[in-house]
Order: structure tokens, then C-alpha cells, then sequence
């Protein structure tokens, strides 16, 4: 699973990536043609399948207890908050010192506000994205956070059953409703049924459904394939066209037998797995600040669009891999630790 979290976390990276280097490749009169093996954006809705699964199976040892809701909540802020907050105010102040440079705009303070809150809310443009545009991501994640938290103190089938009727209730609310509020509109759109995929899979697991070698390999190369046809325009809704394809790639992971790990070389990649998310939320800095240093040393001219891209991405992995161990890691811990409820005492006994 982590390997997948660092498939996911690069794809969308490269296809940032791309971005600068197509633009770099246009200033300098150069040719670049953007790789279209993958639909890169995609990576998002495998984290989303992914995240339904983590959840429901992380979650399994809070059901039933009185303290369920908030000690989940606490792990989920604990975990989400301190470095997407770092992220945004980080945005915020190259805005305000550099006014163009990462493209931040003026905004209210509401919108503000909403954007650390993970608040939808729409910019003075009209899009419905916080200050951080990757953010948009989270707010989906919060939402199905707290969707995940009410049904949470009851039993695993129970709260899995109502959790995934809730999302497809939204889902439906959402089509067949005329005009809706903002937030609601947001949150109501077919791709919270990735979340809903992740949790069956993660409610399949824990009943004991296991896949083979074969089957798994066959189930992820088919995902690849079924992307590589989607396209980064598919002609059908996103979460159908990336999502199928995002759910049968994590099942392929996630049903895996117990004792089967990643196998060389795929557990290299563990370790940027586990700094996914802070791949996810540093790497538009790195790309676009290594895409301004080529530009200002003349480096770029050197080295063409190819060259430049994938040393984005090596120095985005590095940074990510480093933020996660001095800072993501101890934010999280410390949060963690201000945020979880401490244990209610027992009863006292008393002996006749």
C-alpha cells in the first residue's frame, strides 16, 4: 500500500512537473512533447481510494468505544493539519513577498479563513479551491473524516454499511438536486464514491478476502491499462474513468494474503510512501522553484526540458522525504499527543 501512496504522490509530482518544463520549453523555443502514458492527475483519485481502505482498516479497533469519534478525529487532524497548514501559510507569504510568483491572488478574509478550516469555498475566479489549490484534495478528506466519525462507534459491518450509504446518498442528493450551497455542491460529487470503493475494499479485507498472485497482477495491470485508454480527458465522469481503475489498483494491493510484503525493488520505494504527503504538498515548491533557478543560471538551456523535469522530481522526492522526518513527523507527534483524549479511569472496585 505504501508503494501505491508513492506511485500516487509521483504521479501527480510529474504531471506538475511537465507543466513547468512545457512552459520552460516554450519561452526557450524548445520541443517538448508532455508524456501521456498515464493520466497524471489520477494519482489523486488513488490516494482517495486508498485513504477509503486506510481508514476503515485503521480504524477497526475504535468501534464500540465511547471515546471513538474523538480519539479518530484527533489521529485524523493530528495527521492532516500541522504540515497542510505549514504548506498554506508558506503559499500565503510567497504570495504577499512575491505577488504573481506561485500565482496567489488577493483574497477576503473569509476565504482565508475557509481555506485552513477546510472550508469549499470559491475564489474571486469562481473555483471552488482554497489558497493552496492542492488543498482541494483535503477538503474532500475531512469531509469523508467526519462523515466516517458518526457512524464509528458501531460495529465494523454496521458503521462501513452506513458510511458507504451516506457517500452514495450525497452522490445522488447532489445529481439530482437543482442548485445547491457551495460546500454542499462540493461534497456531493461522484468522486466521494473513491472513498466509498476503499472502504468496501477495506471491509473485504477484514471479513478475510484474499487474492492470489495471479489474480492481484492481473487487477493491476488492467488499472494501468484502463488508465492509459481514460486518458487525462476521459469521456466518461472522472470517477469512473480513474476511479474504477484507482479501486481495482489498490485491491490489487490491499487483498494481498497476510504475510505477503512489497518484494525488491518495489520496497525501495516504502520510504517515499511513507513521506507521500509530504510529496504531495511540498513538490509544487520544488518544481517551480528549480524551474526558476534553471531559468535564472542558464541551466536550462544545458540541459532541455527531459533532463530538467526528472531532476524536478528527484529534488521534490529528496525535500519530501526530508520534510517528513525533521518536520512532519514531529508536528504529527506532537499534535497527536495535544489532540488525543486521555483514557477515562476505571471504575473503582470495591471488595465486600
Amino acid at each position: 500500500m505504501q508503494v501505491l501512496r508513492a506511485l500516487a504522490a509521483l504521479m501527480v509530482a510529474a504531471g506538475h512537473a511537465q507543466f513547468e518544463a512545457a512552459g520552460l520549453a516554450a519561452r526557450a523555443g524548445l520541443a517538448f512533447a508532455p508524456a501521456a502514458w498515464l493520466p497524471w492527475p489520477a494519482g489523486v483519485d488513488i490516494f482517495f481510494v486508498i485513504s477509503g481502505f486506510i481508514i476503515v482498516h485503521a480504524a477497526a479497533p475504535l468501534h464500540g468505544r465511547p471515546d471513538a469519534r474523538r480519539t479518530f478525529l484527533a489521529h485524523r487532524i493530528a495527521r492532516v493539519v500541522p504540515l497542510y497548514w505549514l504548506a498554506t501559510s508558506l503559499y500565503l507569504a510567497v504570495g504577499w513577498l512575491k505577488p504573481g510568483l506561485l500565482g496567489a491572488g488577493a483574497e477576503s478574509p473569509a476565504y482565508l479563513a475557509a481555506s485552513y478550516l477546510f472550508w469549499p469555498m470559491a475564489r474571486t475566479d469562481g473555483a471552488v479551491q482554497p489558497l493552496y489549490s492542492l488543498g482541494w484534495t483535503l477538503n474532500y478528506e475531512m469531509g469523508f473524516y467526519v462523515l466516517f466519525a458518526l457512524v464509528l462507534p458501531w460495529g465494523r459491518r454496521t458503521a462501513a454499511a452506513c458510511v458507504l450509504a451516506l457517500l452514495a446518498g450525497l452522490v445522488v442528493a447532489g445529481q439530482s438536486a437543482g442548485a445547491l450551497p457551495v460546500p454542499v455542491a462540493f461534497w456531493s460529487d461522484p468522486i466521494v464514491l473513491e472513498f466509498a470503493c476503499g472502504a468496501a475494499l477495506g471491509l473485504a479485507r477484514q471479513e478475510g478476502v484474499r487474492l492470489g498472485g495471479p489474480a492481484r497482477l492481473a487487477l493491476a495491470v488492467a488499472a494501468l491499462v484502463l488508465l492509459s485508454l481514460a486518458g487525462e480527458a476521459p469521456a466518461l465522469p472522472r470517477c469512473l474513468a480513474w476511479g474504477g481503475p484507482a479501486t481495482l489498483l489498490v485491491a490489487a494491493a490491499a487483498l494481498a494474503p497476510a504475510a505477503e510484503g512489497a518484494r525488491e525493488p518495489l520496497r525501495l520505494a516504502i520510504p517515499l510512501g511513507d513521506a507521500s504527503y509530504a510529496l504531495y504538498l511540498a513538490h509544487p515548491f520544488v518544481v517551480r522553484g528549480v524551474r526558476i533557478a534553471a531559468e535564472a543560471s542558464g541551466l536550462a538551456g544545458h540541459l532541455g526540458p527531459w533532463p530538467l523535469m526528472i531532476l524536478m522530481l528527484i529534488i521534490a522526492c529528496a525535500a519530501a522525504l526530508l520534510l517528513h522526518r525533521i518536520v512532519e513527523q514531529p508536528l504529527t507527534r506532537a499534535a497527536r499527543a495535544a489532540l488525543t483524549p486521555a483514557p477515562r479511569p476505571m471504575p473503582a472496585v470495591h471488595k465486600i
